[in-house]
């Protein structure tokens, strides 16, 4: 085996090794839930209808059809075993390891140099979080493709400078990748100019004055291919985001390129010193003086790279590799509230690295004292790297851990407060949840989504009227808020306020007649209101809307199944209800299997009736739900051949035979 292949193989198994401990990590609630966890078309795996829904909307603020399709793949082979998801996004990083290290080889022919930009790439704890965060497999697909595409770039040029038979299909073949890098995150539209970048180091395809050259025209032209792609996709990017951009349009466009200044200094200076680093970086006003010296720091390393470029152009490329694939996602256009994040400095960092570290070789191999201390200089940051790295990777082994960090080492972050309170909610640390939610609150009191978790937490408690207040609060910040108008809605049912409660969802209705959480509670009120029939027409309008919620299939399984009433009991489309919810959840929810053994009992299927509810008790005890007595109930009954049957009318107390 030739060196540089065995060196390509010793980089990517030792990225695995550093990425171990992904292996003891669980989902987190941060993104995951709308990517894997909680939705129902990636966790069905690759399906026709799976493939039809990646490409055919918008889904979580993003068009990247490969992306949900690498998810898919993932639960189809795998289910929902976080470990998998994890170690998938660790062999994407190990291979991207291995493809920069042989494409630098390739452009430069110098191995060394070329292992240290791929050691830094691979284990800088800036990268932690594309890699730790399964949500973030967008970020190493993405760069898997893009570098296939300036692997097949430079073989199309070397072919081509030998006027060898293969050089079309290689450029076809890169621009193959480049499309599959689109199809898995947009950020990539840069690509044909870090391409122009590598035609001036180390290709040395443009000569003389770069700009005006016929040369440089012809080089241009031959990105054509590649800008054809990255129109569509941006159009297509821009009406994918337009939601989320729409939520910050407050945000004038000088700050935002105040930001954009202070967020590529922030970059640098965690690419050199990579401390303190969070899942989150509040985005927050900027001191015009700090964007200024930001921008004047900015502007003078261009021009030095610029008057080097002879003498040094590795300087100009990584410089410029680094400003340019950052341009997208630098805050110019804003979506999300993040000032900055690590992510987004997966491939821009390399090309710090590569002006590093070849500018260190070239100084090396010019100044013998430099020579005698860049290797172990090298070596010093290399295992300062992987010492972070290990470091860094604790912090996203729970909800916990990220949250509490992010809150740990920034100021004023309310996002990290919120979700933090979401976990500690979620563990029945109620007390907690409250405090955080009230962090969050002090940051900002003009959160809709804040007032709305302390109403649902105060409810929780038992303290509905101090609720109502909350929820008017939300409404009052925003009085188009649909999920606002429902959770005062249920609030209103539990206190018997039922004409408030009918009231707030017709405004609800009003809002957005296609948000299949409207019918689906209105009709629950209509059930308590004994109006069974327009309720079942209102559960089955909310299914029309949202065919894969299996909450919303499992309810109407158990009205249709067990209704005391007897006029709208219906055991066979109960039965079908409960499957296809059993079936999207791939039998890890007790409700689900709680209203199969209905659905079975309904309809005289007493065997199944007690397969399914002891199966119920079994997940529900794993989960280590504390009162599986309701389930154990209803198990007696399937075993003396009777069926569950309940009252949801309001003037009834539910259970019973």
């Amino acid at each position: 085996m030739s060196r540089p292949r065995l060196l390509a193989l010793l980089l990517a198994f030792a990225t695995l090794v550093v990425f171990l401990p992904v292996g003891r990590f669980d989902f987190v609630n941060y993104d995951d839930p709308a990517y894997v966890t909680e939705n129902t078309v990636v966790k069905n795996g690759l399906t026709f209808e799976g493939f039809v829904w990646a490409f055919a909307g918008f889904h979580a603020a993003n068009w990247h059809p490969l992306t949900w399709l690498s998810h898919m793949a993932d639960c189809s082979l795998f289910g929902a075993n976080p470990a998998a998801h994890h170690f998938v996004n660790v062999l994407f990083h190990a291979a991207n390891t291995a493809l920069l290290f042989v494409l630098l080889f390739r452009l430069t022919g110098k191995i060394w140099p070329a292992a240290l930009v791929a050691a830094l790439f691979a284990w800088h704890p800036l990268h932690v979080e594309s890699v730790a965060w399964v949500s973030e497999r967008k970020d190493v697909l993405s760069a898997f493709f893009a570098l296939l595409a300036l692997l097949g770039y430079e073989r199309f040029v070397a072919e081509s400078t030998v006027q060898g038979h293969k050089s079309k299909l290689f450029f076809i073949a890169s621009l193959i990748c480049f499309a599959f890098s689109l199809l898995a995150k947009p950020m990539f539209v840069t690509l044909p100019c870090l391409m122009l970048l590598l035609d001036f180091w180390p290709l040395a395809r443009l000569r003389g004055a770069i700009f005006e050259s016929q040369i440089f025209r012809k080089r241009l032209i031959e990105k054509i291919p590649f800008l054809v792609l990255v129109i569509p996709l941006s159009v297509v990017t821009c009406l994918a985001q337009r939601q989320a951009m729409a939520t910050l349009e407050h945000v004038p466009f000088a700050v935002r390129v105040e930001n954009a200044l202070l967020a590529y200094a922030g970059y640098l200076g965690k690419i050199f010193w990579p401390l303190k680093l969070a899942c989150l970086y509040p985005l927050a006003s900027v001191p015009v003086a700090a964007a200024l010296a930001s921008a004047s720091g900015l502007a003078a390393v261009s021009v030095m790279a610029w008057r080097w470029r002879r003498e040094c152009p590795y300087i100009l490329v990584g410089w410029f590799w680094f400003l340019g694939t950052l341009v997208p996602v630098i805050g110019l256009v804003q979506v999300g509230e993040q000032a900055m994040a690590d992510r987004y400095s997966y491939f821009p960092a390399a090309g710090i690295f590569i002006a590093a570290i070849f500018g260190g070789w070239d100084l090396a191999n010019r100044h013998p004292v430099v020579k005698k201390l860049f290797l172990p200089l090298a070596a010093l940051a290399v295992g300062g790297c992987v010492a972070l790295t290990e470091f860094q990777l604790q912090f996203w082994r729970s909800d916990e851990t990220l949250f509490a960090h992010a809150i740990a080492v920034t100021r004023n972050n309310e996002i990290a407060h919120l979700n933090l309170g979401v976990v500690y909610e979620k563990e029945g640390r109620l007390d907690e949840a409250m405090r955080e939610y009230r962090a969050a609150l002090a940051v900002n009191p003009r959160r809709e989504h804040t007032h709305n978790n302390i109403a649902d937490l105060l409810d929780l408690t038992g303290h509905p009227q101090e609720a109502l207040v909350e929820y008017a609060v939300a409404l009052n910040l925003n009085p188009g808020s649909v999920s606002a108008h429902l959770n005062l809605g249920t609030l209103h049912i539990e206190l018997g306020q039922f004409p408030q409660a009918a009231a707030e969802f017709a405004e609800a209705a009003r809002l957005d007649p296609a948000d299949a959480r409207v019918p689906y509670e209105s009709g629950k009120l209509l059930l308590k209101l004994g109006r069974d029939d327009e309720a079942v027409a209102a559960l089955r309008r909310a299914l029309e809307l949202d065919k894969n919620n299996f909450k919303m299939l499992a309810y109407t399984a158990r009205v249709l199944a067990a209704d005391a009433s007897g006029g709208i009991r219906d055991g066979a489309t109960a039965l079908a209800l409960a499957n296809r919810a059993n079936d999207l959840t791939g039998g890890s929810q007790p409700l689900v299997w709680d209203a199969l053994g209905m659905a079975c009992a309904e309809n005289h299927d007493f065997t199944n009736a007690i397969a399914s509810v002891q199966r119920a008790i079994e997940v529900a005890e794993a989960a280590q739900v504390r009162d599986t007595g309701p389930l154990k109930t209803r198990l007696a009954l399937y075993q003396g051949s009777q069926p569950w049957r309940e009252s949801f009318h309001a003037t009834n107390a539910p259970g019973g035979r």
